[in-house]
């Protein structure tokens, strides 16, 4: 299994090829692609690169799927014994990305040009479908 650990957003996170994740609103349209390289770890077959702080020539893509809000969150402030209440809801702006390749020198690891076993399955049964 491959993943890796990437610095986006001022948050770390862990992620994997063919799956999504929601960072903080990126200026990029929808459809558009994404290259990272702050990358801070890379897992590869027990292999485990870690950079200092990034590891040097690593970068993942990925496609923008669409822009939306997070669930709404209840900001109340009271101070007591004075009568002072307020109420406020807050939204976060976030972007869906979906994690198409992992990269390092220019060699794809796991993604687009590596080999998929959830992508292969459903081309099979199509095919076994067809032949019945």
């Amino acid at each position: 299994m491959t993943y890796a650990i990437i610095e986006a957003s001022g948050k770390q996170f862990r992620v994997e090829p063919g799956r999504y994740y929601d960072f903080d609103r990126m200026a990029v349209d929808e459809d558009g692609t994404v290259e990272i390289d702050q990358v801070l770890l890379v897992s590869h077959d027990g292999e485990t690169m870690v950079g200092q702080p990034h590891v040097e020539g690593a970068s993942i893509s990925g496609t923008v799927m669409r822009h939306l809000r997070g669930p709404k969150l209840i900001v109340y402030k009271m101070k007591p014994k004075k009568k002072t209440r307020k109420k406020r809801g807050h939204r976060q702006e976030l972007t869906r990305l979906m994690i198409d390749s992992i990269s390092v020198n220019g060699k794809v690891l796991a993604g687009e040009a590596g080999t998929s076993s959830a992508a292969a399955t459903p081309a099979i049964t199509a095919a076994a479908a067809e032949e019945e």
